[in-house]
């Protein structure tokens, strides 16, 4: 049976070489190209043919997220293991949705991103116990839309409907229906509950 190949996405060049290091010991995989940006993931994917990608969701340029989703309505068949330092559960939902089969942390167990890979390579979803049950409850809440989380992390840093017209270049009225919808979603009364509700849930960085 032919080695999994794959695809290392990852603007940290020591990140890279370990992992492909390490993977390289095992006799059912190989790494066949690391690259440091996925502005060209589409490209890279076609040159290099990869069983699966890892991917990385900071990324300079187009993020990790964008990317997945760039990929998979080009190449529908593509696997994407998304393989990250930290991420929020909102963050992860988002990847999810934009077509990877996984979510491994880069401080997991070599066995645990073996393991990981593996799955994926066989089209398998790879998630842990604890992050699958949290994304389920995630699942349950009300829907925040793009906007309205842009919106939202304004809030949380204490800015005023009026700043926060001027920051996104949209009228006042506007901003102020957006909050009072966000409020309602989060079933919450004021902008101090929403801020403390939105940090509890994972949706804006603390």
């Amino acid at each position: 049976m032919p080695p999994i190949k794959l695809l290392l996405v990852d603007d940290h060049f020591v990140v890279r070489s370990g992992v492909a290091a390490s993977l390289g010991l095992e006799e059912d995989m190989r790494v066949v190209a690391g690259i440091d940006s996925a502005d060209h993931i589409v490209q890279a994917f076609d040159e290099h043919q990869p069983d699966v990608v890892l991917m990385d969701l900071q990324l300079p340029g187009l993020s990790g997220i964008d990317a997945t989703r760039l990929l998979l309505d080009a190449r529908r068949g593509a696997r994407v293991l998304t393989f990250s330092t930290f991420a929020r559960d909102e963050e992860i939902h988002r990847a999810l949705q934009a077509g990877a089969l996984g979510y491994l942390q880069k401080s997991a167990s070599r066995q645990d991103l073996l393991a990981a890979i593996r799955a994926v390579a066989r089209g398998e979803t790879s998630l842990s116990a604890d992050l699958a049950a949290r994304l389920r409850e995630r699942q349950a809440r009300p829907d925040i839309t793009p906007r309205e989380l842009e919106i939202l992390t304004l809030v949380t840093r204490g800015n005023a409907n009026k700043e926060i017209a001027a920051a996104l270049g949209i009228a006042e009225d506007t901003v102020k229906q957006h909050v009072s919808r966000i409020l309602q979603k989060l079933g919450v009364s004021d902008r101090a509950q929403a801020t403390a509700e939105a940090i509890r849930l994972g949706l804006v960085a603390v």
